[in-house]
């Protein structure tokens, strides 16, 4: 998958990223250790309303120190350590009664150590009045736990992460570089100085040669794409559904393919076909999981990632 376009100009600028990216990056995936995140900048801005827009922020606008006991990837921590960014914005598009945060996750913002945390009383307040007398039990929680952003006594640390309503970006502009971003408001254009942009407004899937594709959907037919050709998940259905979704709809798939194989087109044996290749086994995976535990319990972390490839076999015993 990668991260969906917000289609304005100047998103393509250096400084400006997908949190598909940026997510990994943090997150130890070998695939994305060497993306650049420029952190020289004072200013960041990321656009979304939901948890991963939330998550960003929290990592951009954190102190570092606070990454110590966690499995953040070595090298994020070390990047963040040097990072020069004090305030960051999550911009949303619409108001606060639509966003997709979720109110767990909203009421731990309050309790980061070094950063204040921003919402406009009044945001929240025209959010309550916009979501009716009989609000969505989720929408009703949600404002609750902004509402009470909205009144926590603030603080006088140097980071600061403020949400943004009713902020729809309309363009990134820059010399080379990300150097601000357009949003249209209610109150007319507005700019914000910022070195970095990261977008988190969902996921699509990542196109393959021969595959045709509908709106960042695979075209399918009930999880068959053609002969031995089969999708699940987000690129069958498009980014919605939790992870139990997507495992029943991966058993279902699984069902059609196995009723279309009726009976194996060979006599060879699998174990053959896979031997033949270095694929990681249960096993594998397991002396990898040992290998980074081990190595974060003298520094008080669950775990070491390793986001090396090579290393990884390594340990892995392939």
């Amino acid at each position: 998958s990668r991260g969906k376009k917000l289609g304005i100009p100047g998103e393509d600028l250096a400084g400006s990223f997908s949190a598909a990216e940026f997510v990994p990056w943090y997150n130890a995936h070998p695939d994305f250790v060497d993306v650049n995140i420029d952190l020289s900048c004072d200013t960041a801005v990321v656009i979304g309303a939901g948890n991963v827009a939330m998550d960003v922020a929290r990592m951009l606008a954190l102190d570092p120190s606070e990454l110590d006991p966690t499995d953040t990837a070595e090298h994020a921590i070390a990047a963040l350590k040097n990072s020069n960014i004090r305030k960051v914005y999550i911009c949303a598009r619409r108001g606060a009664e639509h966003a997709a945060f979720t109110s767990p996750e909203l009421r731990e913002l309050p309790k980061l150590e070094h950063t204040n945390v921003i919402i406009s009383k009044s945001d929240i307040d025209a959010a309550i009045v916009a979501a009716g007398d009989s609000p969505e039990k989720d929408v009703k929680s949600n404002l609750d736990a902004m509402l009470a952003i909205a009144e926590h006594e603030k603080t006088n640390h140097a980071r600061t992460m403020e949400f943004l309503f009713h902020h729809v970006p309309t363009e990134i502009k820059g010399s080379g570089h990300v150097q601000e971003v357009v949003f249209k408001t209610p109150a007319g254009e507005k700019v914000i100085k910022a070195g970095l942009v990261i977008s988190a407004i969902g996921y699509e899937a990542a196109p393959l040669t021969g595959i045709t594709y509908d709106k960042g959907k695979v075209l399918n037919t009930d999880g068959r794409v053609k002969e031995n050709i089969y999708v699940v998940g987000w690129a069958k259905r498009g980014p919605s559904g939790v992870i139990g979704t997507n495992k029943s709809d991966a058993a279902a798939v699984i069902e059609l393919l196995i009723s279309d194989l009726k009976a194996p087109k060979n006599s060879g044996d699998i174990n053959d076909l896979i031997g033949a290749h270095k694929v990681i086994t249960q096993t594998h995976w397991e002396a990898i999981n040992t290998a980074e535990v081990s190595s974060g319990e003298p520094l008080g972390k669950p775990r070491v990632k390793v986001a090396d490839k090579i290393e990884l076999l390594r340990l892995g015993g392939l």
